[in-house]
């Protein structure tokens, strides 16, 4: 929503494994492990000509099935197989409005793409592009991959449960209060002297809405510059000292600077959030478990290895694994540098 909203940044190098590894690990860490499934949109409740409600595959071992095995084969490509396992997994990729289509169609459509990867490897193998050596690298990274997230869903997956997320809703919401929040809205100008300008016309007693209205860069400026309730964590730091500084009806009589310009910041109201419910909280600490068992994963991984570090050049890094000043590949921005990821609208 805003500029200046805290940017998510993973706090350190840990994090940032952490976060790559939940594209491909969190979702099954998140949900008790099931026997392959069919992929969303089967509850729609449609029938289809074929039976299955729309969205599904035709599920093996379903009455609909000809055969009782869990796991059939359903192609073969010079006599390597392909399973009810594959088309499920593949599905499971696809974006919604793909996954709704009617199952004889999606069926249709996935056994031909893994038919079609099939034959594609087996033609590279003929070729002996297995053999080129910058393409064994993607297929050790490719194995690699899959190792960590197998890991990562053995390790961290039976962990999440609802009961253990329950457990550190009580222990960490469940009674006590919530966050204190405030309403403010914000002028936000290029340069200091601008923004002293603007507190000037304040102080002659002219209405800040207005103002903002008039000279604020925000996006929010046809608002009056309204920032609608917030927590101090939702803002850059600077952005929030100030505005949590201020009493109601206050504005900051000194421009505050963010990466994203000069602000003069009003506080209209200040209140005690409530404590979230249980239903409101649970996503979000699920993630906040997984992040953090998946983080105690990489780091006992990491203390069960031999590491050596190697400066951009070749040769031995410090002690520390320090990069030399100057040197490509240093360490990341910190957090509200400006760059990276894009910033997040707070909940409101």
């Amino acid at each position: 929503m805003m500029l200046f909203f805290r940017e998510f940044r993973p706090r350190h190098a840990f994090a940032a494994a952490a976060a790559t590894l939940l594209l491909g690990a969190a979702s099954m860490a998140a949900e008790p492990a099931t026997p392959a499934s069919p992929p969303a949109g089967a509850a729609a409740g449609h029938a289809s000509p074929s039976g299955p409600s729309a969205g599904s595959l035709p599920a093996a071992g379903s009455p609909g099935a000809q055969s009782a095995k869990a796991d059939p084969v359903v192609a073969k490509v010079n006599n390597q197989e392909v399973r009810m396992s594959d088309l499920n997994d593949t599905a499971r990729t696809l974006p919604e409005q793909l996954r709704n289509l009617p199952p004889q169609m999606l069926y249709s459509m996935l056994l031909n793409q893994l038919i079609d990867r099939k034959a594609l490897a087996i033609e590279a193998k003929r070729e002996g592009l297995d053999k080129d050596p910058a393409v064994q690298r993607q297929m050790e990274d490719a194995a690699d991959r899959a190792l960590q997230n197998a890991l990562i869903q053995k390790e961290v997956g039976p962990k999440i449960t609802e009961e253990a997320v329950k457990a550190r809703y009580e222990q960490e919401i469940a009674g006590k209060p919530g966050a204190e929040e405030v309403h403010a809205r914000h002028i936000l100008v290029p340069t200091e002297d601008e923004a002293k300008k603007i507190i000037a016309q304040l102080k002659a007693g002219s209405d800040f809405a207005a103002l903002a209205k008039a000279s604020s860069k925000d996006p929010g400026a046809s608002q009056g510059g309204d920032l609608g309730w917030f927590k101090q964590s939702d803002m850059v730091p600077e952005f929030a000292a100030a505005a949590f500084a201020l009493k109601p009806g206050q504005y900051t009589e000194t421009p505050v600077h963010t990466q994203f310009g000069w602000h003069v910041i009003q506080v209209l109201e200040k209140r005690q959030a409530k404590a979230p419910t249980f239903d409101e909280a649970k996503n979000q600490l699920r993630q906040q478990m997984i992040q953090q068992d998946i983080q105690q994963v990489i780091e006992q991984a990491r203390n069960d290895v031999k590491i050596e570090r190697f400066n951009p050049d070749g040769s031995p890094a410090g002690p520390t694994g320090t990069a030399p000043p100057g040197a490509a590949g240093g360490a990341a921005p910190p957090a509200g540098s400006g760059t990276g990821a894009a910033p997040a609208a707070p909940g409101k």
